[in-house]
Formats: C-alpha cells, structure tokens, sequence
C-alpha cells in the first residue's frame, strides 16, 4: 500500500493483533445481542402504550385497594428457569456471523474467540478438545434478563425427556381443532 510503512512481521505482534480483533468481535456479538434485547422491550412498550392510548379511558379510577406483589430478582431468576428448563449444564447463546450478517445459536463457552484456544469456524463447538461450556445456572439467566446475552434452552434432557410441549394447529379447521377432546384410550380427532 502507498503511504503506509513497512514494519516486519513479529509473531508477537501477529498474536496481540489477533486477539484484539477477537475480542473485538466477541464485544461486538455482544453488542448486538444487547440492541436486539433494547429492540424487543421497546417493541414491547409501544405495543402497550398502543393498546393503552387505543382503550377506551375510564371516568374515574377507583382507587387501589391493594399492592400488586412486585417481583424480586431472585423471583424473576426462579420463574424464569420454571418456564424455559432444559439442559443444566449447558445453553445455546445468540450469535450473528460477521461474514454473512445472520444470526443463530452455539453453545455459550468460556474459550470462545481465545486465541491459541478456540479454533472457530475451523472447528465446530461440538467437535472442540478445549469445550468449557457455560452452564444455564442463575448468573446466565440473569445476564439474559438484563439483556447482557440472549440464550436459549436445550431443551432434551440426558434421560431422553423433555419439559417442553409443541402443538401444530392449522389450515381452516384450527379453531375447532382447538377445542376438541378425546375421551381416554380415543384416538384424536383429525
């Protein structure tokens, strides 16, 4: 390049240099995931506010003859894992792809982006001799209630079973879909 000097390669250097722009990069997924929390709650708010403004005004308020229960965070953390369990010992965390901008999800690790360490996206997280998976314990859910992180739940236990439950309700016919009921030892309705 014309105007920049020539400085000798220092495998030093080399090494500062990568490590700055991993962590760099690990700073900015986190970043990211932060602006899409920041987006989420926001979404949320002007979807209430909306409904608000849209509802019709009472004349009058009556007065509060109670304290709503606050939640504390502990209270938060609880419900929280009650709702989304799944693995304990490990969870999936958002990520976007600096090459192709798309997001996804890979198993929160404490040596991801560690130069010398960490070998992404030469080497899969699965297939990794250095995996130092972070467990879904209280501190990572309260990161991703704070919005420090977005995680997600392996939901498929050791013992092959499962907390969560899908149900697929479609074409014309979901509403009556919905509502129908098998006796015991009935075949459901198709």
């Amino acid at each position: 390049m014309a105007g920049t000097p020539s400085t000798p390669r220092s495998p030093e250097r080399v090494a500062e240099l990568r490590h700055a722009i991993a962590e760099d990069e690990h700073r900015l997924q986190e970043l990211v995931a932060e602006q899409d929390a920041v987006r989420s709650r926001l979404a949320t708010l002007q979807a209430e506010l909306a409904a608000l403004e849209a509802a019709p005004s009472p004349a009058r308020e009556a007065p509060a003859t109670y304290a709503p229960a606050t939640m504390t965070d502990a209270d938060k953390v609880s419900l929280f894992r009650r709702l989304f369990r799944g693995r304990p010992d490990v969870y999936p965390a958002r990520f976007v792809s600096q090459r192709t901008g798309k997001a996804g999800y890979a198993p929160a690790c404490s040596n991801k982006f560690r130069p010398g360490v960490c070998e992404l996206p030469k080497i899969n997280c699965g297939e990794c001799s250095n995996q130092a998976f972070l467990p879904a314990d209280d501190r990572a859910v309260i990161g991703h209630l704070r919005g420090q992180h977005v995680m997600g739940v392996y939901p498929m236990l050791d013992d092959e079973t499962c907390w969560f439950l899908a149900v697929d309700f479609d074409k014309s016919s979901w509403i009556e879909d919905v509502r129908a009921r098998t006796s015991p030892g009935s075949p459901p309705s198709t």
